[in-house]
């Protein structure tokens, strides 16, 4: 039997212009509406998706657009309250990372979907890869044993988005290269260790080579360009977190999840600088070590637009769901938290 269309609105249309058109892509989908506050960009990439309503009220699309879905893909302040509106009004909601400023607000959000028996996903997309998935199979089929140690990067070598605008802004992001770059790691970090439970965190932010660019350029610049801590987990094992937008290093981005076990390690990292990534595995055999490289996942894994249909279709929670993204949350409201005070913040 045939399944109703699904009928989605974006809000946000920078990086929501293309959740917009892999929505659209997608069989029993259809982009009816979107949404931005900036008329000029409304008009650009609205024409990118024919036929969907534009609005540049997000809250007055809501009200006037018969939806099923929203996607949310906004300044990281509006994260919060507009998946609550949308909420509210019935909808599902594909919400970009992070998942809001701060810990109340997630489980907020969390706890309005519930009462509103509404899937809420976050877009975690870096485990919707296919050496991500190869990687965890390895985990879970126990080939590295206990993790018990990890490290988890993301460096640019000068990359702020958008400098100058809301990214640097602390009142719009909430925080720099950590919540934007370093949560994406963290996620990776905590997917593939079996989602351990953080006890206590221990960080420093620094603003150093941002702050002279800002200066020199004249650009509102309040958040930091390097952030680095310690996550403690429940289960005895220890992560390092590191994110930068602005480092002294030779490669243009290094992103490096590795995650250390008793009996090998796995590791997804970038290639040359760039985008292209490749997963390599560690293992301990008859007192030698082995490295292996992922030459070719087969592997069939849905892209994250994918999943956040098959979870409604199906009535069931999302991979990166509202959990996982309160949990990545506290480590980064906790991370913050610390570097401010100067000492180490323990869960409860």
């Amino acid at each position: 039997m045939k399944q109703p269309t699904i009928r989605i609105g974006v809000i946000g249309l920078g990086i929501g212009s293309g959740h917009a058109q892999r929505f659209a892509a997608l069989p029993g989908c259809e982009v009816v509406a979107v949404a931005d506050a900036d008329p000029a960009r409304l008009e650009e990439r609205g024409e990118k998706v024919p036929g969907a309503a534009r609005y540049t009220d997000p809250l007055r699309m809501l009200r006037e657009t018969k939806l099923d879905a929203v996607v949310v893909a906004t300044p990281n302040r509006f994260h919060a309250p507009l998946t609550l509106a949308a909420l509210r009004r019935g909808c599902h909601v594909f919400c970009e990372k992070p998942m809001a400023m701060n810990v109340a607000q997630a489980r907020a959000m969390k706890a309005a979907a519930q009462k509103a028996r509404r899937r809420l996903m976050i877009n975690f997309s870096y485990r919707f890869m296919p050496m991500s998935v190869a990687l965890k199979r390895q985990v879970e089929a126990g080939v590295v044993g206990r993790i018990y140690f990890g490290r988890t990067v993301w460096h640019r070598q000068r990359g702020m988005p958008g400098f100058g605008g809301w990214f640097g802004n602390k009142e719009l992001a909430g925080g720099g290269p950590l919540i934007d770059l370093g949560v994406h790691r963290i996620d990776l970090a905590l997917w593939l260790m079996g989602h351990p439970e953080p006890v206590a965190v221990m960080g420093s932010t620094y603003n150093v080579i941002a702050r002279r660019i800002a200066q020199e350029q004249n650009k509102h610049f309040s958040v930091e360009d390097l952030a680095c801590g310690l996550v403690k987990f429940r289960n005895g094992a220890t992560l390092i977190v590191e994110a930068s937008w602005a480092l002294n290093i030779n490669e243009p981005e290094q992103m490096i999840t590795t995650l250390y076990g008793e009996r090998g390690a796995v590791t997804q990292r970038n290639v040359g600088g760039g985008y292209q990534f490749q997963a390599e595995l560690l293992t301990e055999e008859n007192g030698c070590l082995f490295q292996k490289t992922l030459a070719n996942p087969h592997v069939s894994v849905p892209s994250a637009h994918e999943e956040f249909i098959a979870a409604i279709r199906e009535n069931r929670e999302p991979s990166a769901s509202a959990d996982d993204g309160i949990r990545v949350q506290m480590i980064l409201d906790g991370l913050y938290l610390s570097a401010a005070r100067g000492r180490e913040i323990r869960f409860r």
